[in-house]
Protein backbone atom coordinates (compact mmCIF):
# COMPACT_ATOMS: atom_id res chain seq x y z
CA UNK A 1 0.00 0.00 0.00
CA UNK A 2 1.43 3.36 -1.06
CA UNK A 3 0.68 5.61 1.92
CA UNK A 4 2.63 8.54 0.46
CA UNK A 5 0.53 8.48 -2.70
CA UNK A 6 -2.67 8.40 -0.65
CA UNK A 7 -1.45 11.27 1.53
CA UNK A 8 -0.85 13.36 -1.59
CA UNK A 9 -4.31 12.53 -2.93
CA UNK A 10 -5.88 13.65 0.34
CA UNK A 11 -3.86 16.87 0.60
CA UNK A 12 -5.57 20.22 0.06
CA UNK A 13 -9.01 18.62 0.20
CA UNK A 14 -11.91 20.80 -0.99
CA UNK A 15 -13.68 20.13 2.33
CA UNK A 16 -11.13 22.43 3.97
CA UNK A 17 -9.96 19.97 6.61
CA UNK A 18 -6.55 18.40 6.91
CA UNK A 19 -6.59 14.64 6.45
CA UNK A 20 -3.66 13.00 8.21
CA UNK A 21 -2.28 9.48 8.01
CA UNK A 22 -0.85 8.45 11.35
CA UNK A 23 0.56 5.16 10.07
CA UNK A 24 4.22 4.89 9.09
CA UNK A 25 4.04 1.63 7.16
CA UNK A 26 1.74 -1.16 6.00
CA UNK A 27 3.15 -4.51 4.95
CA UNK A 28 1.32 -7.58 3.65
CA UNK A 29 3.05 -10.40 1.78
CA UNK A 30 3.38 -14.20 1.78
CA UNK A 31 5.80 -15.37 4.49
CA UNK A 32 5.95 -11.98 6.20
CA UNK A 33 5.46 -13.58 9.63
CA UNK A 34 9.13 -14.56 9.56
CA UNK A 35 10.19 -11.01 8.75
CA UNK A 36 8.00 -9.17 11.25
CA UNK A 37 10.82 -8.57 13.71
CA UNK A 38 13.29 -7.25 11.14
CA UNK A 39 10.61 -4.99 9.60
CA UNK A 40 9.67 -3.50 12.97
CA UNK A 41 13.33 -3.05 13.81
CA UNK A 42 14.03 -1.26 10.52
CA UNK A 43 11.20 1.12 11.33
CA UNK A 44 12.65 1.89 14.78
CA UNK A 45 9.82 0.35 16.75
CA UNK A 46 10.78 0.31 20.47
CA UNK A 47 12.73 -2.76 21.59
CA UNK A 48 10.99 -3.37 24.92
CA UNK A 49 7.44 -4.32 23.99
CA UNK A 50 4.26 -5.86 25.31
CA UNK A 51 2.95 -8.58 23.00
CA UNK A 52 -0.81 -9.10 23.34
CA UNK A 53 -2.58 -12.05 21.70
CA UNK A 54 -4.89 -14.93 22.44
CA UNK A 55 -4.09 -18.59 21.97
CA UNK A 56 -5.89 -18.71 18.62
CA UNK A 57 -4.16 -15.70 17.08
CA UNK A 58 -0.73 -16.65 18.39
CA UNK A 59 -1.17 -20.10 16.86
CA UNK A 60 -2.24 -18.57 13.55
CA UNK A 61 0.83 -16.31 13.55
CA UNK A 62 3.18 -19.15 14.42
CA UNK A 63 6.75 -17.86 14.32
CA UNK A 64 6.03 -14.19 15.02
CA UNK A 65 7.28 -14.42 18.62
CA UNK A 66 10.55 -15.97 17.45
CA UNK A 67 10.87 -13.38 14.69
CA UNK A 68 10.63 -10.62 17.28
CA UNK A 69 13.12 -12.11 19.74
CA UNK A 70 15.58 -12.95 16.93
CA UNK A 71 15.46 -9.27 15.93
CA UNK A 72 16.39 -8.22 19.47
CA UNK A 73 13.00 -7.33 20.91
CA UNK A 74 12.48 -7.87 24.63
CA UNK A 75 8.99 -9.24 25.18
CA UNK A 76 6.49 -9.02 27.97
CA UNK A 77 3.44 -11.08 27.05
CA UNK A 78 -0.27 -11.13 27.78
CA UNK A 79 -1.89 -14.15 26.13
CA UNK A 80 -5.63 -14.58 26.60
CA UNK A 81 -7.33 -17.96 26.11
CA UNK A 82 -9.86 -16.50 23.62
CA UNK A 83 -10.62 -12.78 23.63
CA UNK A 84 -13.88 -11.90 21.87
CA UNK A 85 -14.95 -8.61 23.47
CA UNK A 86 -13.19 -5.33 24.23
CA UNK A 87 -14.16 -4.07 27.67
CA UNK A 88 -12.66 -1.55 30.06
CA UNK A 89 -11.45 -4.31 32.39
CA UNK A 90 -9.22 -5.76 29.65
CA UNK A 91 -8.02 -2.26 28.74
CA UNK A 92 -6.96 -1.72 32.35
CA UNK A 93 -5.15 -5.07 32.35
CA UNK A 94 -3.08 -3.95 29.37
CA UNK A 95 -2.44 -0.55 30.94
CA UNK A 96 -1.16 -2.28 34.06
CA UNK A 97 1.47 -4.10 31.98
CA UNK A 98 2.68 -1.00 30.15
CA UNK A 99 4.89 0.43 32.88
CA UNK A 100 8.09 -1.36 31.86
CA UNK A 101 7.57 -1.39 28.08
CA UNK A 102 7.91 1.24 25.37
CA UNK A 103 5.55 -0.21 22.79
CA UNK A 104 2.59 -2.56 22.35
CA UNK A 105 2.18 -5.17 19.61
CA UNK A 106 -1.24 -6.72 19.10
CA UNK A 107 -1.19 -10.09 17.34
CA UNK A 108 -4.72 -10.67 16.09
CA UNK A 109 -7.76 -8.67 15.05
CA UNK A 110 -10.88 -7.06 16.44
CA UNK A 111 -11.14 -6.85 20.21
CA UNK A 112 -7.45 -7.57 20.76
CA UNK A 113 -6.58 -4.58 18.59
CA UNK A 114 -9.19 -2.40 20.29
CA UNK A 115 -8.03 -2.92 23.87
CA UNK A 116 -4.42 -2.36 22.77
CA UNK A 117 -5.09 0.77 20.72
CA UNK A 118 -7.03 2.36 23.58
CA UNK A 119 -4.53 1.35 26.26
CA UNK A 120 -1.66 2.57 24.04
CA UNK A 121 -3.36 5.94 23.69
CA UNK A 122 -3.94 6.28 27.42
CA UNK A 123 -0.37 5.20 28.27
CA UNK A 124 1.25 7.02 25.31
CA UNK A 125 2.98 3.92 23.95
CA UNK A 126 3.93 3.12 20.37
CA UNK A 127 1.47 0.67 18.84
CA UNK A 128 1.74 -1.94 16.09
CA UNK A 129 -0.54 -4.68 14.77
CA UNK A 130 0.26 -8.05 13.27
CA UNK A 131 -3.10 -9.06 11.77
CA UNK A 132 -4.16 -12.71 11.62
CA UNK A 133 -7.54 -12.57 9.86
CA UNK A 134 -9.32 -10.21 7.42
CA UNK A 135 -12.27 -10.07 9.82
CA UNK A 136 -12.99 -6.40 10.54
CA UNK A 137 -12.30 -2.88 9.33
CA UNK A 138 -10.70 -1.36 12.41
CA UNK A 139 -7.04 -2.14 11.76
CA UNK A 140 -6.14 1.44 10.88
CA UNK A 141 -8.76 3.12 13.02
CA UNK A 142 -7.99 5.72 15.68
CA UNK A 143 -11.14 4.90 17.65
CA UNK A 144 -11.97 1.83 19.73
CA UNK A 145 -15.43 0.53 20.70
CA UNK A 146 -15.11 -0.30 24.38
CA UNK A 147 -17.77 -1.70 26.72
CA UNK A 148 -18.02 -0.29 30.22
CA UNK A 149 -20.84 -1.09 32.61
CA UNK A 150 -22.58 -3.05 29.86
CA UNK A 151 -22.72 -0.05 27.48
CA UNK A 152 -20.48 0.18 24.43
CA UNK A 153 -19.11 3.54 23.25
CA UNK A 154 -16.39 4.57 20.81
CA UNK A 155 -13.29 6.02 22.47
CA UNK A 156 -10.58 8.14 20.90
CA UNK A 157 -7.62 5.79 20.58
CA UNK A 158 -4.35 5.44 18.67
CA UNK A 159 -3.72 4.44 15.09
CA UNK A 160 -0.99 1.81 14.84
CA UNK A 161 2.36 3.12 13.71
CA UNK A 162 2.92 -0.10 11.77
CA UNK A 163 0.45 -2.60 10.31
CA UNK A 164 1.71 -6.01 9.21
CA UNK A 165 0.12 -9.18 7.89
CA UNK A 166 1.19 -12.40 6.23
CA UNK A 167 -1.17 -13.00 3.31
CA UNK A 168 -0.76 -16.77 3.75
CA UNK A 169 -1.95 -16.43 7.36
CA UNK A 170 -4.89 -14.27 6.23
CA UNK A 171 -5.83 -16.80 3.54
CA UNK A 172 -5.75 -19.61 6.12
CA UNK A 173 -8.03 -17.74 8.54
CA UNK A 174 -11.24 -19.56 9.56
CA UNK A 175 -14.09 -19.20 7.09
CA UNK A 176 -16.29 -17.59 9.72
CA UNK A 177 -13.77 -14.75 10.20
CA UNK A 178 -13.39 -14.14 6.47
CA UNK A 179 -17.16 -13.88 6.16
CA UNK A 180 -17.22 -11.47 9.09
CA UNK A 181 -14.73 -9.18 7.39
CA UNK A 182 -16.77 -9.17 4.21
CA UNK A 183 -19.92 -8.33 6.16
CA UNK A 184 -18.16 -5.44 7.85
CA UNK A 185 -17.16 -4.07 4.45
CA UNK A 186 -20.66 -4.32 2.97
CA UNK A 187 -21.89 -2.25 5.91
CA UNK A 188 -20.07 0.75 4.44
CA UNK A 189 -22.82 1.26 1.88
CA UNK A 190 -25.34 1.89 4.67
CA UNK A 191 -22.87 4.07 6.58
CA UNK A 192 -22.18 6.31 3.59
CA UNK A 193 -25.89 6.76 2.86
CA UNK A 194 -26.55 7.68 6.51
CA UNK A 195 -23.64 10.14 6.52
CA UNK A 196 -24.88 11.91 3.39
CA UNK A 197 -28.48 12.06 4.66
CA UNK A 198 -27.27 13.57 7.92
CA UNK A 199 -25.22 16.15 6.02
CA UNK A 200 -28.27 17.01 3.92
CA UNK A 201 -30.70 17.39 6.80
CA UNK A 202 -28.54 18.53 9.73
CA UNK A 203 -25.56 20.19 8.06
CA UNK A 204 -23.17 17.66 9.59
CA UNK A 205 -19.66 17.77 8.13
CA UNK A 206 -19.26 15.50 5.11
CA UNK A 207 -16.27 14.97 2.83
CA UNK A 208 -16.81 13.37 -0.55
CA UNK A 209 -13.10 12.67 -1.00
CA UNK A 210 -13.04 10.64 2.23
CA UNK A 211 -16.31 8.94 1.33
CA UNK A 212 -14.78 7.94 -2.00
CA UNK A 213 -11.98 6.12 -0.16
CA UNK A 214 -14.55 4.02 1.72
CA UNK A 215 -16.75 3.53 -1.34
CA UNK A 216 -13.84 2.32 -3.44
CA UNK A 217 -12.78 -0.15 -0.74
CA UNK A 218 -16.31 -1.54 -0.40
CA UNK A 219 -16.70 -1.86 -4.19
CA UNK A 220 -13.39 -3.75 -4.40
CA UNK A 221 -14.58 -6.23 -1.76
CA UNK A 222 -17.93 -6.68 -3.48
CA UNK A 223 -16.11 -7.60 -6.69
CA UNK A 224 -14.06 -10.19 -4.77
CA UNK A 225 -17.04 -11.84 -3.05
CA UNK A 226 -16.47 -15.15 -4.86
CA UNK A 227 -12.83 -15.24 -3.70
CA UNK A 228 -13.37 -14.57 -0.01
CA UNK A 229 -13.66 -18.22 0.99
CA UNK A 230 -10.96 -19.49 -1.33
CA UNK A 231 -7.43 -19.97 -0.01
CA UNK A 232 -6.04 -17.15 -2.11
CA UNK A 233 -3.24 -15.07 -0.54
CA UNK A 234 -3.71 -12.49 -3.30
CA UNK A 235 -7.44 -12.09 -2.61
CA UNK A 236 -6.85 -12.09 1.16
CA UNK A 237 -4.27 -9.35 0.73
CA UNK A 238 -6.65 -7.24 -1.36
CA UNK A 239 -9.43 -7.61 1.20
CA UNK A 240 -7.02 -6.72 4.00
CA UNK A 241 -6.04 -3.58 2.10
CA UNK A 242 -9.71 -2.63 1.66
CA UNK A 243 -10.27 -3.08 5.39
CA UNK A 244 -7.30 -0.81 6.08
CA UNK A 245 -8.59 1.86 3.69
CA UNK A 246 -11.83 2.24 5.64
CA UNK A 247 -9.84 2.58 8.84
CA UNK A 248 -7.76 5.31 7.24
CA UNK A 249 -10.98 7.05 6.18
CA UNK A 250 -12.05 7.11 9.82
CA UNK A 251 -8.68 8.60 10.71
CA UNK A 252 -9.13 11.31 8.08
CA UNK A 253 -12.32 12.54 9.77
CA UNK A 254 -11.40 11.59 13.35
CA UNK A 255 -14.67 9.72 13.76
CA UNK A 256 -16.31 6.52 12.52
CA UNK A 257 -18.77 8.19 10.12
CA UNK A 258 -17.00 6.98 6.94
CA UNK A 259 -17.30 3.36 8.06
CA UNK A 260 -20.46 2.88 10.10
CA UNK A 261 -24.06 3.92 10.29
CA UNK A 262 -27.31 2.49 11.60
CA UNK A 263 -26.17 -1.09 10.95
CA UNK A 264 -23.31 -0.90 13.47
CA UNK A 265 -25.70 0.20 16.19
CA UNK A 266 -27.67 -3.01 15.64
CA UNK A 267 -24.53 -4.98 16.45
CA UNK A 268 -23.80 -2.96 19.58
CA UNK A 269 -27.41 -3.36 20.72
CA UNK A 270 -27.37 -7.14 20.27
CA UNK A 271 -24.02 -7.43 22.06
CA UNK A 272 -25.39 -5.40 24.95
CA UNK A 273 -28.52 -7.54 25.26
CA UNK A 274 -26.54 -10.78 25.21
CA UNK A 275 -23.96 -9.46 27.65
CA UNK A 276 -26.70 -8.62 30.15
CA UNK A 277 -27.81 -12.26 29.92
CA UNK A 278 -24.26 -13.55 30.23
CA UNK A 279 -24.30 -14.90 26.67
CA UNK A 280 -21.56 -14.83 24.04
CA UNK A 281 -22.27 -12.69 20.98
CA UNK A 282 -21.39 -13.69 17.46
CA UNK A 283 -18.50 -11.94 15.73
CA UNK A 284 -19.05 -8.23 15.16
CA UNK A 285 -18.74 -8.44 11.38
CA UNK A 286 -21.30 -11.23 11.17
CA UNK A 287 -23.78 -9.23 13.23
CA UNK A 288 -23.14 -6.19 11.05
CA UNK A 289 -23.71 -8.32 7.94
CA UNK A 290 -27.22 -9.23 9.11
CA UNK A 291 -27.93 -5.64 10.12
CA UNK A 292 -26.73 -4.42 6.72
CA UNK A 293 -29.23 -6.66 4.95
CA UNK A 294 -32.02 -5.46 7.24
CA UNK A 295 -31.14 -1.80 6.67
CA UNK A 296 -30.67 -2.23 2.92
CA UNK A 297 -34.16 -3.72 2.62
CA UNK A 298 -35.72 -0.80 4.52
CA UNK A 299 -33.67 1.93 2.84
CA UNK A 300 -34.27 0.58 -0.66
CA UNK A 301 -38.00 0.43 0.06
CA UNK A 302 -37.88 4.04 1.28
CA UNK A 303 -36.21 5.03 -1.99
CA UNK A 304 -39.34 3.85 -3.75
CA UNK A 305 -41.55 6.37 -1.96
CA UNK A 306 -42.11 9.42 -4.17
CA UNK A 307 -42.78 11.70 -1.21
CA UNK A 308 -42.49 11.64 2.59
CA UNK A 309 -43.67 14.22 5.08
CA UNK A 310 -42.05 14.63 8.48
CA UNK A 311 -43.40 15.46 11.93
CA UNK A 312 -41.68 16.60 15.10
CA UNK A 313 -39.76 13.86 16.87
CA UNK A 314 -41.01 12.69 20.26
CA UNK A 315 -38.64 10.73 22.48
CA UNK A 316 -40.17 7.35 23.27
CA UNK A 317 -38.93 7.22 26.86
CA UNK A 318 -41.06 4.26 27.90
CA UNK A 319 -40.03 2.21 24.86
CA UNK A 320 -36.35 3.04 25.28
CA UNK A 321 -36.47 2.19 28.98
CA UNK A 322 -38.11 -1.16 28.24
CA UNK A 323 -35.66 -1.96 25.42
CA UNK A 324 -32.49 -1.17 27.37
CA UNK A 325 -33.54 -1.90 30.95
CA UNK A 326 -33.14 0.18 34.06
CA UNK A 327 -29.39 -0.42 34.37
CA UNK A 328 -28.59 1.13 30.98
CA UNK A 329 -31.41 3.62 30.62
CA UNK A 330 -29.36 6.47 32.12
CA UNK A 331 -26.55 5.85 29.58
CA UNK A 332 -28.99 5.96 26.68
CA UNK A 333 -30.73 9.01 28.07
CA UNK A 334 -27.39 10.82 28.22
CA UNK A 335 -27.02 10.24 24.47
CA UNK A 336 -30.38 11.90 23.80
CA UNK A 337 -30.52 14.80 26.27
CA UNK A 338 -30.61 17.67 27.05
CA UNK A 339 -31.87 18.07 23.49
CA UNK A 340 -32.36 15.32 20.97
CA UNK A 341 -30.26 15.29 17.83
CA UNK A 342 -33.50 15.73 15.85
CA UNK A 343 -34.76 18.83 17.71
CA UNK A 344 -33.12 21.36 15.39
CA UNK A 345 -34.32 19.73 12.18
CA UNK A 346 -36.73 21.61 9.90
CA UNK A 347 -39.47 19.09 9.12
CA UNK A 348 -40.84 21.05 6.17
CA UNK A 349 -37.41 21.34 4.59
CA UNK A 350 -36.87 17.62 5.15
CA UNK A 351 -39.99 16.86 3.15
CA UNK A 352 -38.79 19.09 0.33
CA UNK A 353 -35.44 17.32 0.38
CA UNK A 354 -36.85 13.82 0.06
CA UNK A 355 -36.00 13.53 -3.63
CA UNK A 356 -32.35 14.02 -2.73
CA UNK A 357 -32.58 11.31 -0.05
CA UNK A 358 -33.95 8.92 -2.67
CA UNK A 359 -31.03 9.79 -4.94
CA UNK A 360 -28.52 9.20 -2.12
CA UNK A 361 -29.94 5.77 -1.35
CA UNK A 362 -29.90 4.73 -4.99
CA UNK A 363 -26.35 5.99 -5.48
CA UNK A 364 -24.90 4.39 -2.34
CA UNK A 365 -26.74 1.15 -1.59
CA UNK A 366 -26.77 -1.85 -3.94
CA UNK A 367 -30.03 -3.67 -4.54
CA UNK A 368 -30.93 -5.85 -1.56
CA UNK A 369 -30.75 -9.08 -3.56
CA UNK A 370 -27.27 -8.12 -4.79
CA UNK A 371 -26.08 -7.70 -1.20
CA UNK A 372 -27.76 -10.90 -0.03
CA UNK A 373 -26.24 -12.96 -2.85
CA UNK A 374 -22.79 -11.46 -2.23
CA UNK A 375 -23.03 -12.17 1.50
CA UNK A 376 -23.99 -15.78 0.89
CA UNK A 377 -21.20 -16.22 -1.64
CA UNK A 378 -18.65 -14.77 0.79
CA UNK A 379 -19.86 -16.86 3.72
CA UNK A 380 -21.52 -14.04 5.66
CA UNK A 381 -24.90 -14.51 7.39
CA UNK A 382 -27.98 -12.71 6.13
CA UNK A 383 -30.66 -13.46 8.75
CA UNK A 384 -30.94 -12.93 12.53
CA UNK A 385 -31.30 -16.64 13.33
CA UNK A 386 -27.86 -17.28 11.82
CA UNK A 387 -26.24 -15.16 14.54
CA UNK A 388 -28.40 -16.34 17.42
CA UNK A 389 -30.70 -13.29 17.44
CA UNK A 390 -34.44 -13.80 17.81
CA UNK A 391 -36.97 -12.08 15.59
CA UNK A 392 -38.08 -10.11 18.66
CA UNK A 393 -34.62 -8.73 19.35
CA UNK A 394 -34.15 -8.01 15.65
CA UNK A 395 -37.29 -5.86 15.79
CA UNK A 396 -36.14 -4.19 19.02
CA UNK A 397 -32.84 -3.27 17.40
CA UNK A 398 -34.66 -1.89 14.38
CA UNK A 399 -36.69 0.46 16.58
CA UNK A 400 -34.38 1.32 19.45
CA UNK A 401 -30.72 0.77 18.50
CA UNK A 402 -30.55 4.28 16.91
CA UNK A 403 -30.73 5.76 20.41
CA UNK A 404 -27.39 4.19 21.38
CA UNK A 405 -25.43 6.99 19.72
CA UNK A 406 -25.93 10.69 19.24
CA UNK A 407 -25.81 10.20 15.52
CA UNK A 408 -28.33 11.00 12.82
CA UNK A 409 -29.17 8.09 10.55
CA UNK A 410 -32.04 7.43 8.20
CA UNK A 411 -33.28 4.79 10.61
CA UNK A 412 -33.30 7.35 13.43
CA UNK A 413 -35.53 9.55 11.28
CA UNK A 414 -38.17 6.91 10.64
CA UNK A 415 -40.30 7.75 13.72
CA UNK A 416 -40.60 11.25 12.21
CA UNK A 417 -41.93 9.99 8.87
CA UNK A 418 -45.70 10.33 8.65
CA UNK A 419 -47.38 7.10 7.63
CA UNK A 420 -44.13 5.12 7.34
CA UNK A 421 -43.60 2.02 9.49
Amino acid sequence: MDLQKLAKEMASCPCGREHKIGIDAVGCAPGLVSDAGSILSSLDFPRRVLLVADENTLSAARGVRESLTDAGFILTEKIYPDLRHADIERVNEIRGLCGDVWGVISVGTGSLNDICRYASALENKDFAIFATAPSMDGFASDTAPITEGGFKTSRVAKQPRILLADSNVLADAPAILKGAGFGDMMAKYIGLADWRVSALYSGEYYCERVAAVTRGAADACLRDAALVQKRSPEAAGRIFESLIMTGLAMGFTRNSRPASGAEHMFSHFWEMKKSLRGEQSDFHGRQVAVATVMCAKIYNELAGLPAVSFKKDVFDAAGVRAAYGEDLYADVLAMNEPDMITDALDTEAMGRGWAEVRRIIREEIPATDVLVNAMKTAGAPVGPSEIGVSDGEAELALRYSPYMRRRLTLLRLMPMMSGVK
